[in-house]
């Protein structure tokens, strides 16, 4: 019976510890749900933010490990939110010149104002933090230690595109190629933490895809409708070649750039994964 619960080393077997994280998030999430329900209130994704945060938090306190052991170092954040936006930046404006350099998509602009930006921005950073949490966080570095970070790349990719599939259920004909670009999208983050160490990357990726997809170039993000700052025309062009409502993600060039940057990475961190140890910090 210890052994189901224990390793060797008389330590909460890695399983139980995402169960446990789990457990704490829907200790937080459901309350806080009935409450905004009966006040006629949205659970919208700051507040869902909010919530992963408190509950990484407790399982850290539960470990007697520092927020640096899920999250990194502030040196790991200096390198790695520059890095992430310029990432996300190359990635999306390749894909948007492949479109363009065909002949089937051209911009205008919107009109914006300044405020619908800095909306978007904050939307794009809280899903960011929401999803790299639950799907690079603590359940994910307790899976690379208990079954090694390839295996775990796989089953939290798998994870994070079922977590899509409302979305991706409505991209239609679209779907496969969605499907594709959304679980290369998953590798693509969580090499990034394997490569690094740290959260920051994959959040400032993260957020950077999202905000210049929707916010700015006007594709729908994930199947979302989006106002932007520039709004996408196509030529009646073939909606596997620009995405159509989808976005960029379910987009040839999208998927195409996606697979250059899994590959450029993984080509650069392959055997620092390899290698890889989990960081502990003790509070």
């Amino acid at each position: 019976m210890i052994a189901i619960f224990r390793n060797r080393a008389g330590e909460l077997r890695n399983g139980w510890w995402i169960l446990l994280f789990y457990l704490a998030l829907a200790a937080l999430l459901v309350p806080a749900t009935i409450y905004a329900s009966r006040h006629g209130m949205k659970l919208d994704v700051p507040l869902q933010a909010l919530l992963v945060i408190v509950a990484t938090l407790l399982c850290l306190v539960a470990r007697r490990e520092h927020p640096r052991t899920v999250l990194g170092t502030l040196a790991s954040w200096r390198r790695g939110l520059p890095a992430g936006i310029l990432l996300g930046i190359v990635i999306w404006s390749a894909a948007a010149l492949m479109l363009w350099i065909s002949g089937t998509m051209t911009w205008h602009c919107d009109g914006s104002d300044f405020d619908t930006l800095a909306t978007g921005l904050l939307d794009c950073i809280a899903v960011a933090v929401v999803e790299e949490l639950l799907f690079r966080g603590f359940p994910f570095q307790r899976l690379i230690d208990g079954i090694g970070p390839w295996p775990a790349q796989v089953l939290m990719a798998g994870y994070f595109t079922l977590t899509h599939s409302s979305g991706l259920a409505a991209a239609g004909d679209l779907q496969w190629l969605a499907t594709a670009n959304i679980f290369l999208a998953g590798l693509l983050f969580g090499a990034c933490y394997l490569g690094t160490r740290s959260l920051a990357l994959p959040i400032a990726l993260h957020l950077t895809l999202n905000f210049v997809q929707g916010p700015l170039l006007g594709f729908g993000v994930s199947g979302h409708a989006t106002s932007g700052l520039l709004v996408a025309d196509t030529d009646h062009a073939a909606a596997w070649w620009t995405g159509g409502n989808f976005g960029l993600e379910a987009s040839l060039p999208g998927t195409l750039a996606i697979s250059i940057a899994l590959f450029v990475l993984l080509a650069r961190r392959a055997r620092t994964i390899q290698k890889m140890r989990l960081p502990t910090f003790k509070a």
